[in-house]
């Protein structure tokens, strides 16, 4: 398993019967999560001393709880990189923090080819991995559905001081915006994509992943360059194993591109037991 072990503003303190307790800068918060099927007790004092739990509704939805004064909004840090947390009304922060481990894998090979790079983030939602790859020194084109996601992440990049960089910030439904830049004959030295199990683009256009993600890696192969670095294919659905994912990469871009595939889990470890969390999946095809 991948492990994102480099944060000092974010710490998964502990997990047990569903929920993780978690400190986000000096922020207690108390989350649900279904794969946490354990039950350890809730021993550590702080799970009485958070400063806000989110409940999930049986309707769907939820809210969250609060204990204590809590900021609508405050910031964290990742290196050089500076996010705006906000509680959603879906127990969501803006920043999944496993992901920490993608973005340093994209950053250190941005890095190591010493030449300008493009790179194209697909349902980049608050801009998190846009941003490493910034930092990096690559220009990056990011692309959600969801405008007040996009805001988000041009909040995280000013926030961050990279507000000036080159950058395109894109509002449009995936699949459509990368048949068009096939049709411009736009190029991208890396790809990553983190897509949702559902969900639905700009113009109501739903999205299922299991039936849509070969189709859209394919398109993505098109826009690919004849000399790229990376594809970083992320996900959270639970039938999609990594060893799935890796193959799909691999039928897709070892011919073409030569390259080798990997995969595995990706995970947060839990301070008060020492185990590691499972956080989704990632596979990833590097030149």
């Amino acid at each position: 398993m991948r492990l994102s072990d480099y944060w000092k503003d974010y710490e998964l303190i502990d997990a047990s019967d569903g929920e993780r307790l978690e400190r986000w800068g000096n922020i207690i918060l108390i989350r649900p999560d279904p794969q946490i099927i354990w039950s350890t007790g809730k021993r550590h004092p702080l799970w009485r001393d958070a400063h806000a739990r989110y409940h999930r509704s049986h309707k769907g939805g939820g809210h969250w709880e609060t204990y204590k004064r809590t900021p609508d909004r405050w910031t964290i840090g990742y290196n050089d990189l500076v996010f705006n947390i906000k509680p959603m009304g879906f127990k969501h922060t803006g920043v999944f923090p496993e992901q920490a481990v993608n973005w340093d894998f994209a950053a250190e090979k941005i890095k190591q080819e010493n030449r300008p790079l493009k790179v194209l983030n697909l349902f980049g939602y608050t801009g998190c991995a846009t941003l490493a790859c910034m930092r990096a020194g690559a220009t990056v084109c990011h692309v959600d559905a969801s405008r007040g996601m996009v805001q988000w992440a041009k909040e995280n990049a000013q926030s961050s001081g990279l507000a000036d960089l080159p950058v395109r910030w894109l509002v449009d439904d995936c699949s459509k915006f990368v048949q068009r830049e096939i049709r411009r004959g736009n190029r991208y030295d890396g790809i990553i994509m983190d897509p949702p199990s559902y969900g639905r683009g700009p113009g109501g256009e739903v999205w299922k992943l299991e039936e849509q993600l070969d189709g859209l890696v394919d398109l993505c192969c098109q826009v690919l360059s004849d000399n790229p670095v990376f594809f970083i294919l992320n996900s959270y659905t639970t039938g999609l194993s990594p060893a799935v994912m890796a193959y799909l990469l691999g039928v897709k871009l070892n011919k073409p591109f030569g390259g080798r595939v990997s995969s595995d889990e990706i995970g947060l470890r839990v301070t008060d037991t020492g185990m590691v969390l499972p956080c989704g999946s990632t596979a990833i095809w590097e030149k």
